[in-house]
């Protein structure tokens, strides 16, 4: 794009004061985000509703689609794009994935310039090229978009057809329309565009201010702090945002990391725990320890057996936590799938989600010797830790709490709306994945309900502890929180899902 034939000032020039009460149009991809190419999005949406064949299928259509873009138009090449990604999905998954797994990547590739003149607007449209199905849960969820204006995908029996519906995908006079019809005669204050095909749209605004493509590699994406609403929940398998070659990566390496996933699961499976972090190593799984862990307990009359607090990053907290202490100690689980259990190289126990029983099971394993429990009930990904379940500090006071961290590079090892018996491969799919397990001082006796204190303010406490050595957050969200954003059930079934979530509280 020539910015001599522009014939708008950039958006650095834009006055971000005063505009409460005005109304702003902007374009997404290159506008509101840094990247000009939505191709990493619709392969996100490919490879989690399509697998990694239905990504190979839009990894090759891509050539085509530039093609287009650049030779026909750019409403052929993201016809092309759409088809390769679409056809024959069904919309609930497109847009469970748009609702749990886009938000993550959009949040991280904000245009700095765009949004401060975005947020400082009253009122916020957003005119884009790309299927509404795709942008509309992240931009009025976490952006605060009032209206969004998208390409329309066609549908059939709850199916995406790969077609697009009236009037075509939203660019040059198409956008231009589109935003005619939603205002009738009402002029919006301000039009922020990227490309020579946002003008007809532009020139419709009272003012109007283009992004810089050559600055567009400059730019620093927004801080997550910096948003209205922080990205605590997300799924989805991928760890990077996939870029073309990201995802000829991904499609390479998968045969081969399952076979390396397999080899490591059958060695923490099959060796005796003292020999697993050694194995882990050779295997290019790096576990670090940082901490003194207690010793084994002598077992002997109405000794109770040390009870491991840890955070909880994927259903392998336990099993790392074993392989630090090189002994194997039992774990209390929620729902975790029958595969997990049959693999899992120490023993699982269920919990039944009834306070009574619950609390005689974990007693009774305690007579028996240690145990590991995570009592956030599911995992996060983010910097966070969610409510402590209380329970656990009622039937000991031999407490050690665990601070748990792992590091994925191509893949995440938890799912919510997933088979989470893929979870452990997953995990293990990773080129070099690592764990560090770093153990905490055992709770001294006056902090314990022994001394007086409640169950409350001990799983509080606790969580505290264990988020100021991971400079991690405290939060109030639970389990069935996370489902609900993500899942759309409360997170006690391993079926299909659906919908949304907010609410974060420091402790």
């Amino acid at each position: 794009m020539a910015t001599a034939s522009f014939p708008f000032p950039c958006v650095q020039k834009c006055a971000s004061i005063g505009r409460e009460k005005q109304t702003v149009v902007a374009d997404m991809d290159g506008t509101l985000l840094i990247g000009r190419s939505s191709f990493p999005y619709f392969a996100l949406v490919a490879f989690e509703v399509g697998g990694v064949l239905r990504l190979l299928f839009l990894l090759l259509a891509s050539p085509l689609a530039g093609l287009l873009y650049y030779f026909v138009s750019e409403s052929a090449g993201i016809q092309v794009l759409i088809f390769a990604s679409f056809v024959g999905m069904k919309v609930s998954d497109i847009e469970s994935v748009a609702r749990a797994v886009l938000p993550k990547f959009y949040s991280s590739d904000l245009h700095p310039e765009s949004w401060r003149v975005f947020s400082s607007c009253g009122k916020r449209c957003v005119l884009t090229a790309n299927p509404r199905i795709m942008v509309e849960a992240f931009l009025k969820d976490f952006l605060g978009a009032d209206m969004v204006l998208g390409t329309e995908i066609g549908t059939y029996k709850g199916r995406a057809t790969g077609f697009v519906g009236n009037p075509g995908v939203l660019v040059g006079k198409n956008k231009a329309d589109a935003l005619q019809k939603a205002f009738a005669d009402t002029k919006p204050d301000v039009g922020l565009g990227d490309r020579l095909t946002d003008i007809p749209f532009m020139e419709l605004c009272k003012e109007g201010y283009f992004v810089r493509a050559e600055a567009e590699a400059k730019a620093k994406a927004v801080t997550s702090e910096k948003l209205p609403k922080p990205v605590i929940f997300h799924d989805g398998r991928l760890v990077q945002k996939p870029t073309p070659l990201m995802a000829l990566l991904i499609i390479l390496w998968i045969p081969i990391g399952f076979l390396l996933a397999c080899m490591r699961i059958a060695a923490g499976s099959l060796l005796p725990m003292p020999l697993v972090y050694h194995a882990f190593w050779a295997l290019g799984v790096r576990v670090t320890v940082k901490g003194t862990p207690p010793p084994p307990v002598k077992k002997s009359g109405s000794n109770s057996g040390v009870l491991f607090i840890c955070s909880h990053r994927t259903l392998l907290d336990p099993i790392f936590l074993s392989t630090a202490l090189g002994r194997p100690i039992p774990a209390v689980t929620y729902s975790v799938s029958r595969l997990s259990e049959i693999i899992s190289p120490i023993k699982t126990v269920r919990l039944s989600r009834d306070r009574a029983t619950d609390a005689s099971m974990i007693k009774k394993l305690l007579q028996e010797g240690d145990l590991a429990i995570c009592p956030e009930g599911t995992t996060c990904r983010e910097p966070f830790l969610l409510r402590f379940s209380a329970l656990f500090a009622e039937l000991t006071d031999q407490l050690v709490p665990v601070a748990m961290v792992n590091r994925m590079s191509m893949f995440h090892g938890t799912t919510a709306r997933g088979w989470k018996g893929m979870d452990p491969f997953y995990f293990f799919m990773n080129p070099s994945p690592a764990y560090e397990v770093t153990f905490l001082n055992k709770l001294p006796p006056e902090l314990t309900c022994a001394s007086g204190k409640s169950s409350h303010e001990v799983a509080n406490y606790i969580q505290r502890v264990i988020a100021a050595t991971l400079a991690y957050e405290c939060t109030s969200f639970t389990r069935k929180d996370k489902y609900r954003a993500l899942a759309g059930n409360d997170g006690t079934v391993v079926d299909k899902p659906k919908v949304s979530a907010d609410k974060l509280m420091g402790c």
